[in-house]
């Protein structure tokens, strides 16, 4: 076993493990959810859940799930929105005009693990699921994969986005009976004063993004930021090409990380802001892959 020393020179130690082939592209429907606590981008799974894609993009490009909320939160388990919304002018409650119910689409390659995100639907009715989704907030897999015919899974949530659903999940529950009775609160109401927009966990807004490309250098990528934030950071920055060399910039620290001819580097101050070459990536793209990137 290879012991690697703290810093860049363990981060050049660790990604020299193995071999990476060039990227492989292909193209994946990515959409941001506005949230009241932060931005949580989500690829979709189009290929192993394409009906169900189709029928989350169908309400998110209404716009249906805008001005919506939060409505059922168990910490540890799941987070759950899509049904309900507040007018944030009246302050009216609504609910999400459904379409209609979407078939079953669980596949056992789509596991609910933690960062996934999946439909919900009606108790002992497999083929039931219309506007309503949840996060995955822990490992899942051994109780949803199996329960109802499997509750499908259709996508997953990219970078950090996950720190933003933890938030989420920390804020206090109400109890506002029936769907309600779970309500999870950005702030409670003063005695007296009724719920409006401002208490509840709102989606401002959830569109797609254009279409990114989603390669194995993408996956390595958001990897690296979540092992090495102070080295490349802001997390979750946008790809690029330049020269034959397929990158990121992180403003945050004013650095780069790119994949050229199998080969990762690394450019910024750690590296005297010369181009440092760290090696080919196989090893650490199969972990990347493993830990769900």
């Amino acid at each position: 076993m290879l012991n690697c020393p703290v810093g860049l020179i363990r981060f050049y130690c660790f990604v020299i493990l193995g071999v990476l082939a060039l990227p492989t592209l292909s193209y994946a429907t990515v959409v941001r959810m506005v949230t009241a606590v932060g931005v949580v981008d989500i690829r979709l799974y189009e290929t192993s859940a394409p009906l169900t894609v189709d029928n989350f993009l169908r309400y998110a490009n209404r716009g249906d799930y805008n001005s919506t909320f939060f409505h059922r939160s168990l910490p540890g388990f799941i987070l759950q929105g899509g049904g309900y919304g507040m007018d944030v002018e009246t302050n009216v409650l609504t609910t999400v005009r459904t379409l209609p119910p979407v078939i079953n689409e669980f596949s056992l390659d789509h596991s609910n693990l933690r960062g996934t995100i999946a439909m919900a639907k009606l108790n002992d009715e497999p083929n039931s699921a219309t506007s309503q989704w949840f996060f995955n907030l822990t490992d899942n897999s051994a109780n949803l994969d199996y329960q109802n015919a499997g509750f499908t899974v259709f996508a997953e949530v990219m970078g950090r986005g996950m720190e933003v659903v933890d938030a989420l999940m920390e804020l206090p529950i109400a109890d506002a009976g029936d769907s309600l009775s779970t309500l999870p609160l950005y702030r409670f109401p003063e005695p007296g004063e009724p719920v409006t927009s401002d208490h509840l966990v709102m989606i401002s807004n959830l569109a797609v993004l254009p279409t990114i490309e989603v390669s194995d250098s993408d996956r390595l990528f958001n990897y690296l930021e979540e092992l090495y934030p102070e080295y490349i950071s802001p997390a979750n920055a946008v790809s690029a090409t330049v020269g034959g060399y397929y990158y990121r910039y992180y403003p945050g620290t004013n650095s780069y990380v790119a994949t050229r001819d199998s080969t990762v580097y690394y450019l910024g101050p750690a590296s005297d802001n010369g181009l440092l070459s760290l090696g080919d990536l196989s090893h650490m793209y199969n972990q990347a892959v493993a830990a769900g990137y």
